[in-house]
C-alpha cells in the first residue's frame, strides 16, 4: 500500500490500532535507561513513540502518512508528552550517522530489497552503545501462525535482520516469538512475528 492508500486507512476519528505500544516493544524497551533520542520508523499514528516519549525518550517519529503522524501529534498532546514528526519515504530517508541512542522498527514491511536498504541505514543512525529493536511479521506466519500480510515478500526473517545488522551491532537476540490474537469470531489464535535486539558497536 502507498502513502495515499495509507493516508485513506487512517482517515477516520478512531485509531487504527489501539494507543498502548506493542507488546514486544514495551517487553524489550520498558527497562532501557531513557538515555537520549529515539527514531519510530514507521510510526503510523504514534502509539510505540508516544509511550517511548512517555517514559522520557526525546522521540522522532518517522512515517511516510501525513494523516498518521497527524493524529500521532494529537495522541501526543493528549499524552502530555512531544513529538518531533518527521514526513518522509523511508526508501528515501537518509538519517545523520550516529544522532540516535534507540532506533524502533515495528511492522514495517516492505519488498526485501527496500528493507535491505533501510536497516543498515538504521544501524549507522544509532550512536555506539545504543539500541536496535526490530519486531514485524515473521516469514512463517502465513502458514504456521495467523493474519497479518501473506506476500512473502515483504515478511522478516530472523536471520535475514541479523545478517544485515551483524556489520554494525551485535545481536542480543533473533528469534521467532509468538502473540496471542483473535479472528474476527473473537477465536484466539497465535500470529508468528520476528524479533531481533542489537546493540550498536
Amino acid at each position: 500500500m502507498d502513502a495515499a492508500g495509507w493516508d485513506e486507512r487512517y482517515r477516520g476519528g478512531e485509531l487504527v490500532w489501539k494507543a498502548e505500544p506493542n507488546r514486544f516493544v514495551a517487553e524489550e524497551l520498558a527497562g532501557l535507561e531513557p538515555t537520549g533520542r529515539a527514531v519510530d520508523l514507521a510510526a503510523g499514528e504514534g502509539r510505540n513513540a508516544v509511550w517511548l516519549a512517555e517514559r522520557g525518550w526525546e522521540v522522532d517519529a518517522v512515517d511516510f502518512s501525513a494523516v498518521a503522524l497527524e493524529k500521532a501529534g494529537r495522541l501526543a498532546a493528549d499524552r502530555g508528552v512531544r513529538l518531533r514528526t518527521v514526513h518522509a519515504d523511508l526508501t528515501a530517508w537518509a538519517p545523520a550517522e550516529a544522532q540516535y541512542d534507540l532506533a524502533l522498527i515495528a511492522y514495517l514491511h516492505l519488498p526485501w530489497p527496500e528493507m535491505a536498504q533501510v536497516l543498515p541505514k538504521a544501524a549507522t543512525a544509532v550512536r555506539v552503545g545504543g539500541t536496535l529493536l526490530l519486531v514485524g511479521h515473521d516469514a512463517a506466519n502465513p502458514e504456521q501462525g495467523y493474519g497479518g500480510p501473506q506476500d512473502p515478500r515483504v515478511l522478516y526473517t530472523a536471520d535475514r535482520v541479523a545478517d544485515l545488522w551483524r556489520p554494525y551491532a551485535d545481536i542480543l537476540r533473533a528469534e521467532t516469538v509468538t502473540r496471542p490474537v483473535s479472528d474476527p469470531e473473537g477465536v484466539s489464535r497465535t500470529a508468528l512475528d520476528t524479533l531481533v535486539r542489537a546493540v550498536r558497536r
